[in-house]
């Protein structure tokens, strides 16, 4: 395990990193094993249960992270870590560099703290600026169980900071002759505004209008609040989507929407928009892959510790796409995560060509693990930890590196390329008009 040289000072009382959440970096929801309570402690220090919280995020950290972690690179990950906490210009003692010397180094470290509180904080503290530094730096981290709830949300694409019904002026579950009804009003009292207020109010209108008039995404909504992530479109013979990020409903509205396309006649190309989508699940792609590949079959490797993990298809061929000879994936510098698994390995097969540019290049897994010591009655944490590393149709990690198009739009003569690319000319034309154009709604 390598250590980050760049130690940055975390003020108390904060348990997470914004970028965890706003950036859309959690590939796979999948919560760690569950706290076995035990009667033993492996160290004497761990009776203390501040020591005993920190001893666990040790141990969730040498068992979990996508690199090996030997004693001796987690007892000096904890040293510096807690040198920070302290505030302090010399390092800690640590009398063994082992995890037994790091119980006992930790409850030195905690044994200054004034009271009770201040304990809480230092241990909470110790343990962020420790997962911090985790490479890649900040993509690891603490969470109390509201920042779980909220991460949770968001991997679902659930905001509860946005009203549909309230943006149209209609109660909630209104049915959908009355949300049609009240966009036409509201569309009519702002068309000749030309305030950037007014704009801003049509836009959510009209968004609230488009996705509560589809039965599918309505019923979503209504249920779970639930915003959808795919809209579609036919451009010619070819039909198009726009993946906004990949949700537990990504899946399902995905068929829904080439199901009810299949009755357009002549359909030939298929274009997957995933600029500026900030991935999801990673289990969407063994699932989306399989839809194309058919199941149990080869979809990607993870890299753990040194190994390479297989994962396969999970779901069978879905015949509908069988039209689809012509296929491109549109992508940008912040396609992202779950979206850049999904282009590299449509690559690797030659399943697609990738129009666009690099991707973003954060190719990191990370996966939730609950802390079972109780250092306050009223709450409960969970580390966010970097678990696996995924990896290219090359097999070089997507980390930095991103996903590099085959045709790439931010060089001369990208058209011609995509003319001498595709068979199809639905997907020539749609490619050449929208491929340097904001993604359609």
């Amino acid at each position: 395990m390598k250590l980050s040289r760049k130690w940055l000072f975390i003020g108390a009382g904060i348990f997470i990193f914004a970028a965890l959440v706003a950036g859309g970096s959690i590939y796979r929801w999948s919560p760690g094993p569950a706290a076995v309570a035990v009667a033993q402690y492996q160290t004497p220090e761990e009776a203390d249960p501040y020591v005993r919280f920190g001893m666990e995020a040790y141990d969730i950290v040498a068992k979990n992270y996508w690199q090996k972690a030997p004693d001796a690179d987690m007892a000096q990950l904890f040293q510096l870590a807690l040198q920070k906490v302290l505030n302090s210009t010399e390092l800690p003692a640590l009398t063994t560099r082992d995890r037994a010397g790091t119980a006992k180094m930790l409850a030195a470290g905690f044994n200054t703290a004034t009271s009770t509180e201040a304990k809480k904080q230092m241990v909470l503290n110790l343990a962020l600026v420790a997962l911090y530094n985790l490479q890649p730096t900040g993509r690891s981290g603490l969470l109390s169980a509201a920042q779980e709830t909220a991460l949770r949300q968001e991997v679902s694409n659930i905001n509860p900071g946005t009203d549909l019904y309230k943006d149209l002026g209609v109660a909630d579950k209104a049915p959908a002759a009355e949300v049609q009804k009240a966009y036409e009003a509201k569309q009519a009292e702002l068309k000749d505004d030309t305030s950037a207020e007014a704009k801003a109010e049509l836009a959510k209108a009209e968004y609230a209008q488009r996705v509560l008039s589809d039965d599918n995404n309505k019923r979503r909504y209504d249920i779970a609040k639930i915003e959808p992530t795919v809209f579609g479109r036919v451009l010619g013979k070819t039909l198009y989507f726009n993946m906004t990020q990949v949700s537990p409903t990504t899946l399902q509205e995905f068929g829904q929407a080439v199901e009810r396309e299949s009755k357009s006649p002549g359909l030939d190309s298929l274009i997957l928009d995933l600029r500026g989508n900030i991935g999801g699940a990673l289990d969407f792609v063994q699932a989306f892959m399989g839809l194309f590949l058919g199941q149990n079959q080869y979809a990607f490797d993870l890299f753990h510790q040194g190994e390479y993990q297989v994962q396969r298809t999970t779901l069978q061929k879905f015949d509908q796409l069988n039209r689809f000879k012509d296929i491109a994936i549109l992508t940008d510098h912040m396609t992202q995560s779950t979206a850049e698994v999904t282009a590299a390995m449509f690559k690797k097969f030659r399943m697609a060509k990738i129009v666009g540019v690099t991707t973003r290049g954060w190719g990191t897994v990370e996966n939730t693990f609950p802390i079972g010591a109780e250092i306050d009655p009223t709450n409960k944490y969970s580390i966010l930890l970097v678990h696996s590393l995924t990896l290219r149709e090359d097999n070089q990690p997507i980390e930095t590196r991103g996903v590099e198009p085959d045709i790439d739009v931010s060089k001369a003569g990208w058209q011609s390329q995509v003319a001498h690319s595709f068979d199809s000319a639905s997907i020539i034309n749609a490619l050449t008009q929208y491929a340097t154009k904001p993604p359609l709604r």
